[in-house]
């Protein structure tokens, strides 16, 4: 009797970036997972990690992935999917999923999940951390410690030197995984959070006073003390937060962004900054990725400039992300609905 060939799984999470690379107990994880009938390919070569994956194609994946049914990886190239030709499931261990919205891709029949959710809480306490370091004004403490000196009069002269987190109106456009950490923790801290949703009629996840759909952004920007960037880049949220937005926030507003660099316009950004009229900026993504060194970011203080990393966990990140794939596998074999499904006319 003719034995039916095995349905693979390809593995390709051996990226450059130790803590993004999936470690040894994770690959074991998901070759005991698999039931009879499946095989587990794990790439050995490495990947890219940064953005939304997808970043290179070695020899070794594309072999690997022309008898692929599912790939689980960073991304996915448009060379890769025409090689992987019986692929039925893609599954993204980025929660960006613009670079992999190709052509063929769209109009495929290959369902595609990602991992938006999974970084969530760990996103929110880097988010956290950069208001209160700006809110405090340890920024400026950092520029004394720099040279020495001890001066308590930046931090008394003025009212609004420091402020606390329970007297903020934080405005936090998405409410999607991390705009719904972010928003828990935030109104645990006192602070007011009102969301912005493209479905406004789903409800406020826990910690919002209420969400608002896209229409209401304007009205809601003289009143936010924090502008928070958690939504997916598409082409309706591209350059979201523009220089006349920025006009409309209250003198001292604090910028965020962690989600995708071309949300925000960065020289908009820049020109506000200069002149004060924004207190400072927390930044993990830019629309150039690495920033120049010739950014004029790099030479303010007040921002609060990190390269991309606002996701790093590397323990609890792939306890969360190992749950949701296998979570997913078992639900694809028995032909049940997908967790992150996303939708491919949507962008996310």
């Amino acid at each position: 009797m003719t034995r039916s060939p095995l349905r693979r799984v390809v593995i390709d999470l051996a990226a450059t970036g130790r803590n993004w690379s999936l470690p040894d107990w994770g690959a074991n994880a998901i070759r005991a997972a698999a039931p009879d009938g499946w095989e587990v390919y794990v790439v050995r070569d490495s990947t890219v990690s940064d953005g939304d994956g997808g970043g290179g194609v070695g020899a070794e994946v594309l072999d690997a992935s022309r008898t692929a049914e599912v790939y689980f990886g960073y991304g996915l190239s448009p060379q890769l999917f025409s090689a992987a030709s019986q692929l039925r499931w893609v599954h993204s261990a980025a929660a960006g999923v613009a670079s992999l919205l190709f052509p063929a891709m769209r109009a495929s029949d290959v369902r595609l999940t990602n991992s938006a959710g999974v970084m969530g809480d760990t996103i929110a306490e880097h988010v956290v951390g950069g208001l209160i370091y700006l809110l405090r004004s340890f920024d400026v403490a950092v520029r004394l410690h720099d040279r020495h000196v001890w001066d308590k009069e930046p931090f008394v002269a003025s009212p609004d030197a420091v402020r606390e987190l329970n007297e903020c109106r934080a405005l936090i456009v998405g409410t999607g995984g991390i705009g719904a950490g972010l928003g828990w923790r935030l109104s645990a801290l006192g602070a007011r959070c009102v969301g912005v949703r493209r479905r406004p009629e789903l409800g406020a996840p826990r910690g919002f006073d209420r969400v608002i759909g896209p229409d209401g952004l304007d009205a809601e920007l003289p009143h936010a003390d924090i502008v928070a960037l958690t939504t997916p880049l598409t082409s309706a949220t591209a350059t979201l937060l523009t220089g006349a937005r920025m006009d409309c926030l209250p003198h001292g507003a604090i910028v965020v962004n962690v989600a995708r660099g071309a949300l925000l316009d960065e020289t908009a950004l820049i020109e506000r900054l200069a002149r004060g009229s924004l207190r400072g900026a927390v930044l993990d993504v830019f629309r150039e990725e690495p920033l120049p060194p010739d950014s004029p970011l790099w030479g303010f203080r007040q921002v609060l400039l990190t390269p991309h990393v606002a996701a790093v966990s590397p323990r609890r990140f792939w306890e969360r992300e190992l749950e949701l794939f296998l979570d997913n596998w078992v639900r694809y074999r028995r032909g049940d609905p997908l967790r992150n499904l996303v939708d491919k006319d949507a962008g996310y």
